[in-house]
């Protein structure tokens, strides 16, 4: 494990725990570049209250050795809470966290070497974008869920090319592993993506970009308690 001279930084993260299983369905929260270091903790910590399953570190801007410390407290963080924590992009990252899974893009590292290197309990997630076989390749290789997006305008990834409910109905009538929705996502728009196949909806700035993150993953989580 690499040190860090952040005195706020756990002190427990240097032994491997056990991997988190991934949850069926419901809210999955990726950080927010817009939230400072300080305001990031704090604002996971609001969303898990309201209702987050699933925390994903994605962080795009800062250096390495603040990236790493500030990935151990939201590592911290989720384990205290009870809820997985997934690094975004680097495989690197995840086992220096002890993350309980990675997110892989078109350009990361391959399923198969993100599972050599995580493990057989880790969640390995793969974009899919649009591409129904995209997804069929990833089901194929191991991965324990696939995400497709963006389905509306988004403002994290405003050029992102759309994607299509079909492709999620269709995925979901022939893959048997969990399926997640990514884009523009509201609580007023995402009941229509439940309903399409989708059993996680992602979501950024819909839950950090708001006053009180606790109060909108609220409005998030309704929507699965809407189908019960």
């Amino acid at each position: 494990m690499a040190e860090t001279n952040n005195p706020s930084a756990p002190t427990d993260v240097g032994y491997a725990q056990p991997t988190l299983p991934l949850p069926t369905h419901g809210l999955y929260v990726l950080t927010s570049d817009n939230l400072s270091a300080a305001a990031l903790p704090p604002a996971v910590d609001a969303a898990i209250q309201g209702g987050a399953v699933l925390v994903q570190y994605r962080n795009k801007r800062l250096p390495a050795a603040a990236k790493l410390a500030l990935g151990q407290c939201l590592r911290k963080l989720c384990r205290e809470r009870n809820v997985p924590f997934i690094v975004n992009d680097d495989v690197a990252l995840a086992t220096e966290l002890d993350a309980d899974g990675v997110h892989l893009g078109k350009d990361d590292a391959g399923i198969v070497e993100a599972r050599r290197v995580l493990g057989n309990d880790a969640i390995i997630g793969v974009s899919c974008y649009n591409s129904l076989d995209l997804a069929r390749q990833a089901a194929a290789m191991g991965a324990d869920y696939v995400a497709f997006g963006r389905f509306f305008p988004s403002s994290t990834k405003p050029l992102a090319s759309p994607a299509a409910v079909e492709t999620l109905q269709r995925a979901r009538a022939e893959l048997s592993i969990p399926l997640v929705a990514i884009g523009g996502i509201t609580p007023a728009n995402g009941a229509a993506l439940l309903a399409g196949g989708a059993d996680f909806l992602a979501v950024i700035e819909g839950v950090f970009g708001q006053t009180e993150p606790e109060v909108a993953a609220k409005a998030y989580a309704a929507l699965w308690e809407a189908r019960r």
